[in-house]
């Protein structure tokens, strides 16, 4: 069977994905303020190597766990409001590029089981 990785159109998908993803979050009242001071170009390649990974396009995430890599961002409140949104825009985000509904539930699954690590919960 193919990954979900290869099934929404590898690098390129995930590419444009992460960019407009992040034209999502930066608008967001509700979550935008944790990316101030961000460097996001290098944050988008955190999160495009991350989805990679996640989706099944390669072995094993090169950077930081994400309970240490969200740890900071927890102890400035983040908290499930704020994963829910973030879990909206990957869907919205998703669903704009034409990626069949099937494959974004699919995607939302895989980064539902990454709220607990997120918001360094056990």
């Amino acid at each position: 069977m193919t990954t979900l990785f290869e099934r929404i159109g590898g690098n390129n998908a995930v590419s444009a994905a992460v960019d407009k993803f992040y034209e999502k979050v930066l608008a967001d009242d509700r979550i935008k303020h944790f990316f101030e001071n961000i460097d996001m170009e290098r944050q988008a390649g955190f999160q495009k190597r991350f989805l990679t990974v996640a989706f099944g396009g390669a072995p094993k995430y090169p950077g930081k766990n994400l309970r240490a890599a969200h740890k900071h961002l927890v102890e400035k409140g983040l908290n499930d409001s704020h994963f829910d949104a973030v879990m909206e825009h990957l869907g919205a985000t998703l669903t704009e590029l034409g990626v069949p509904d099937d494959l974004v539930a699919e995607a939302a699954g895989i980064a539902e089981t990454t709220r607990d690590d997120v918001l360094n919960r056990s």
